[in-house]
């Protein structure tokens, strides 16, 4: 027992400095991507709320214009799962699966549900820290500035990352990710699967949520069962990784 306890922060640290530019990448688009909300709400749209007084006039780039500002972020963000999806089938599990290297990790007083805990806790951390962050700040920047904003809470980019939605669709990509790895072992192929079930998933929401619109619902019944739903997924996709790593390594 005494030689396993070094193990896994042992292993953490390894997973952590072999993604390290993955985990630069993600750092530096939340803070671009939380800057430019904040930059929104700062600046943006009180100087829209002064061009609406009479007797003022303003004009604005499509770059600078805060409804499209908002509206583009609000699509980048609403997809930035299927982009992690990807990297957790190809980079996190189905490059080390196919180069071997999980295998001689796995010799090396590692098993392989520590390594595979080792992988997903150290990725876990920092995708849902970032996505709760963005997720706050859109939904803080939404709420208060909407009334210069042409936007609507139903909409794909406003609705998914506007509250836990958005965490909850992460943690899924990265559970598929792990289960198209673990299970296909092949770095490309993983990537295709995993993003496409992320992608799939991304664009069924809407089917799912909006039958439960009825007269005064608001926004929040529907996102919330909507987020429910995504992590009962997640719950599932990476309990079946963990089945699937068992049975490889029965």
């Amino acid at each position: 027992m005494t030689a396993l306890a070094p193990a896994r922060p042992a292993t953490r640290r390894a997973v952590l400095r072999l993604h390290r530019p993955a985990l630069l990448l993600w750092t530096a688009f939340v803070l671009l991507a939380a800057g430019a909300l904040l930059w929104v709400h700062r600046f943006g749209a009180p100087r829209d709320r002064a061009c609406l007084r009479p007797g003022h006039w303003c004009s604005s780039t499509a770059l600078t214009d805060t409804t499209n500002v908002v509206n583009a972020l609000g699509e980048v963000l609403s997809y930035a799962p299927c982009a992690v999806a990807a990297w957790a089938g190809a980079a996190l599990i189905g490059r080390e699966l196919e180069s071997g290297t999980a295998r001689l990790a796995w010799t090396q007083s590692v098993g392989p549900a520590r390594w595979l805990t080792a992988k997903l806790t150290t990725a876990a951390l920092p995708l849902l820290a970032g996505a709760a962050v963005l997720a706050l700040v859109f939904g803080s920047v939404w709420t208060a500035d909407q009334d210069v904003l042409v936007t609507h809470w139903s909409w794909d980019r406003v609705f998914i990352p506007r509250g836990p939605l958005l965490p909850a669709l992460t943690l899924f990509a990265l559970a598929a990710g792990t289960l198209a790895g673990l299970a296909l072992r092949r770095t490309l192929p993983a990537l295709a699967a995993a993003g496409a079930a992320t992608l799939a998933l991304r664009l069924g929401l809407r089917h799912l949520w909006r039958p439960l619109r009825g007269p005064g619902t608001g926004f929040w019944p529907p996102h919330l069962a909507a987020t429910g739903m995504v992590l009962a997924l997640a719950a599932a996709a990476t309990a079946a990784a963990y089945a699937v790593l068992r049975h490889r390594t029965a």
